[in-house]
């Protein structure tokens, strides 16, 4: 995710996987390099979810979570508690998403560890409702820990010894992403360079619309979320778009929705917003501001540009030149543009959208089963989650709509 999902050193202390090595396997990464990508048959989801799964209980670290690790470090050299809480949280919903869980003992037990893990560390003071420097991940740990306990709480999933402090954290966790959002300019961003809270930074794309579907959700279960916060993000969505059906990697001030593809910079062009497009036109629409003929349209610049983004699966480097994608984005594209697959309306097109879905699936897919977009290893957690979240996403819950009207937490500003 990433994706940059998310000093002391006596903080460190209370994570002592801190200072540990990952599991040497599974969690190897293939990397893509003939293309055209041979075709090969589609994906059995029941077969790839049960090797899927095998692989992410044997990745589990210390018995308690699935860190998500990238090319960033905080805090002399230590892997940021962000990453840790993000990827632990992702794999917990992987897991529970599917087939079988209530009667898998080993899934449950293992996602139980994973939930305390997650609730503890987010007390550790790197995640705080803080921002420190110019770059802080945290802000991706929040996104993916309320999606995380909302997605449990739905289920029912929460451990009775564990729902009180399922329902405290959820509170604070809403109230961290609402404090957070970027004043006037909205949305949130893991890169301010401008200073925390100063108007002048730009929201991330990847990082604003995940985290406005968490705000819708927290609003359906009954929590309040102020509709300037939203709407502000909302409006820095719809400013990155481009005249291509594109969506700019971050949105400033100024409005790119009449800006073809010969005027944007690298980073912005269509082949590489392929990841981002269509959770950004699932948001919109979710709230209203959006179109189906826009959301297909994104379904389709998806796999249109699939091996174009696959050119960065598990490679070195970050946004290089002509891509302007990340390797950390690949499974990330794969997740939103599954549930972007389910809000069509029509059937036919519907299946026609997952069985192109289940063949790419099967064309990324690591030889031990799992899936991984990072040359890390442990990352492995994070990717096979999303694919399984990816692969049974026709059985799950569809994502929350947004209406302003919200009444309860006090505007920011």
């Amino acid at each position: 995710m990433n994706v940059r999902w998310l000093l002391p050193l006596i903080v460190v202390s209370l994570l002592p996987a801190q200072r540990k090595k990952a599991p040497a396997s599974p969690g190897a990464s293939r990397l893509i390099t003939e293309f055209p990508v041979p075709d090969v048959p589609p994906i059995d989801a029941m077969a790839a979810t049960k090797t899927a799964i095998a692989g992410i209980l044997a990745l589990q670290e210390d018995g308690s979570q699935w860190p998500y690790e990238g090319v960033y470090r905080e805090d002399r050299g230590n892997l940021p508690v962000g990453y840790r809480v993000g990827g632990t949280s992702i794999t917990i919903m992987g897991l529970v998403s599917a087939p079988g869980y209530r009667g898998d003992s080993k899934r449950v037990e293992a996602v139980t560890r994973g939930l305390k893990f997650v609730l503890e560390a987010l007390d550790n003071k790197r995640m705080s409702a803080s921002f420190i420097g110019g770059y802080d991940v945290r802000g991706w740990g929040h996104i993916y820990a309320l999606q995380c306990l909302l997605y449990l709480q739905d289920f029912q999933l929460v451990p009775a010894d564990l729902s009180k402090a399922v329902t405290e954290k959820v509170d604070w966790l809403v109230k961290t992403l609402v404090e957070s959002a970027i004043p006037k300019g909205g949305g949130w961003n893991y890169s301010r360079r401008a200073g925390y809270m100063s108007p002048k930074n730009s929201a991330s794309l990847f990082m604003t619309a995940p985290a406005l579907q968490a705000l819708f959700h927290a609003k359906a279960r009954g929590h309040s979320v102020p509709d300037d916060v939203v709407e502000e993000a909302l409006d820095a969505i719809d400013r990155a778009r481009t005249k291509a059906g594109g969506y700019a990697y971050s949105s400033a001030n100024s409005n790119l929705n009449d800006m073809s593809e010969g005027d944007l910079r690298f980073m912005d062009l269509a082949p590489g917003s392929a990841a981002r497009a269509a959770i950004c036109e699932t948001t919109m629409m979710l709230a209203g501001r959006g179109d189906e003929e826009r959301h297909r349209k994104a379904l389709e610049l998806f796999f249109k540009s699939w091996e174009y983004l696959a050119v960065r699966k598990s490679q070195r480097g970050t946004h290089i030149k002509p891509y302007g994608i990340a390797p950390y984005y690949f499974m990330f594209g794969h997740l939103y543009c599954a549930q972007a697959i389910e809000q069509i309306k029509d059937k036919q097109v519907r299946e026609g959208f997952r069985a192109q879905m289940r063949q790419i699936l099967a064309q990324s897919i690591d030889k031990k089963g799992t899936w991984n977009d990072r040359q890390f290893g442990r990352s492995a957690g994070y990717g096979t989650a999303m694919a399984l979240m990816t692969m049974h996403m026709n059985r799950l819950p569809k994502p929350n709509s947004w209406q302003a009207g919200a009444v309860g937490l006090k505007s920011k500003k």
